[in-house]
Parts: structure tokens; sequence; C-alpha cells
């Protein structure tokens, strides 16, 4: 969809719906970042509908390496526009949720989705049975395209997603507890930080006049962390298992990760959308 359509399309409930609400912020300067933030939710909704694809065929096929290989890029998609699916709590308990949030285990029959998936293939080693899953995984996931398509968004639930997804990292991500079976963390985290980033990028002409020192501190600790994740690149482009990631590194992520996230926390009330 063109930007200058999805900007027309959101500009109207915007100004009708923040009116009121925003006081440091215009509601015009708010238009175009929505907008783009649109856009760029529904490339990765896109990109994840097409990953997720090729993810379930090789499960069905049979194909255990393809399909260990394609586990963790895919999910990237997912990460870095969770707190918009994250609206659709029905979808993100099917598709996100984790072996903790189920009282029978991975043997609940409502443990769905891809780290049900990543269980079979990282820790029983086997695709066999596993295609009714990656088939609901597959509809869950075009379901949630379809719903991001017809949904209005919210600016405080853009600007506050960017503290979330922060948070998501300091909460699941360094302790490792996420891909405990496939040690794919640092994928995850990557989604997650592009996400935070690219919301932060969005608003930073509004938020630089607010609070010009408050955007410098915040890029530093971006830069903190992305120099981090970079030792672990592969030459492919993908990152190591988790497990590689020496100890002195993981305890100097949490001071930006949980830095980030508490200024993230702050962007809302610095444009005016509490």
């Amino acid at each position: 969809m063109k930007k200058s359509s999805i900007a027309l399309m959101f500009s109207v409930g915007v100004l009708q719906t923040s009116m009121s609400a925003f006081a440091a912020t215009a509601p015009l300067d708010l238009v175009t970042p929505v907008s783009d933030y649109k856009i760029y939710v529904t490339e990765n909704v896109d990109k994840l509908a097409a990953d997720t694809q090729k993810f379930a065929d090789a499960i069905k096929k049979g194909e255990l390496a393809t399909a260990k290989k394609l586990y963790a890029p895919t999910r990237v998609a997912y990460e870095s526009i969770e707190p918009i699916a994250e609206l659709f709590s029905d979808l993100d308990a099917s598709i996100d949720s984790r072996v903790d949030d189920h009282e029978k285990g991975v043997d609940a029959e409502d443990f769905t989705g891809f780290h049900r998936l990543e269980y079979a293939l990282f820790e029983k080693n086997t695709t066999t049975d596993q295609g009714p899953l990656a088939d609901r995984l597959l509809a869950d996931v075009k379901d949630l395209q379809t719903r991001i398509a017809g949904l209005t968004f919210p600016p405080e639930k853009v600007v506050g997603g960017a503290a979330a997804l922060l948070e998501e990292v300091a909460a699941t991500k360094v302790s490792g507890e996420e891909d405990r079976y496939s040690h794919t963390d640092l994928y995850d985290f990557q989604g997650n930080i592009d996400g935070a980033k690219k919301i932060v990028d969005l608003f930073k002409p509004q938020l630089i006049k607010s609070d010009k020192a408050f955007v410098a501190k915040v890029d530093k600790n971006f830069a903190s962390v992305d120099k981090i994740l970079a030792k672990y690149k592969t030459k492919d482009g993908g990152y190591e298992t988790y497990d590689k990631v020496k100890e002195n590194d993981r305890k100097a992520l949490i001071g930006p990760v949980n830095t980030l996230a508490e200024d993230l926390s702050q962007m809302r009330g610095k444009l005016g959308l509490n």
C-alpha cells in the first residue's frame, strides 16, 4: 500500500481521537510517524507470513535440518512487531507462548506455535507428527496478517511499544529462557531491538523538540547494545547460539537494555501521550 494512502487513512482517526490527549505534540505531527509505522508493521507481517510458509513446508516434508535453519530467522519479523501482535492476545498465545505458560507443559493441547515446534525440532530432533502444528502456526500468522491490515494504530500504543520491546529483552532474552531448546535468543533479541529503534527513529523529530539530551542518551545506549550483538554475528548474517555468549557480555547487555527500557517508558510523556 502506498504511504500516502495509509497517511490519509489514519490521519483522520489520529486527529479525532488524539486532539484532547496530546499537549506536547501537535496532532498533525503524529500522522506521518504513525502511518510510517503501519507500513513497517505491514511489511514485517507480510515477511512473517512468507517465511512461516517456508518453515511449515520444511516441517511437513520432514526436512529437519532445513526447518531448524529456518526457525530463528522466521521469528525475527514477529519479534520486531510484537507490541502490535500482542494486541491480539489470543493469537499471541497461540503463536508465541512458552512452555511455562501451560500447566501441562509440552503435553498441553493449547501449547502450539513457534516454541512448541522448537521443542520438537531441537529437543526431540524430529519433524514427525508436527505437520498439524505447522499448519496451525501458519493459519494463525495469516490471521494476524488479516487483523493487522484492518487495524487502526493508536499512537499511544505505538510509542509505548518501544519500551515494551526492551522490557521483553530484559525479561526473557538476556536470561536465555525464551529459546531454551534452540538457543537462538540473539535473533529474537535483534528483532526486539530493531522494532524498538524503528519506533524511536520515526518519532525522533518530535522527541528532539521535546528533549534533545534524551534522544542522545537513547542513541548511545542503542549503539552499546548493537556493538555487543555484532560480536556474535556469523558470516551468513545470523547469530551464534546464545550458549556461546560470554557471561561478561550477558552482564554487559543488562545495563544498556534496562536503561533503554526505563528511558523509552518516558516517551509517551515526552510526546504528551499519557
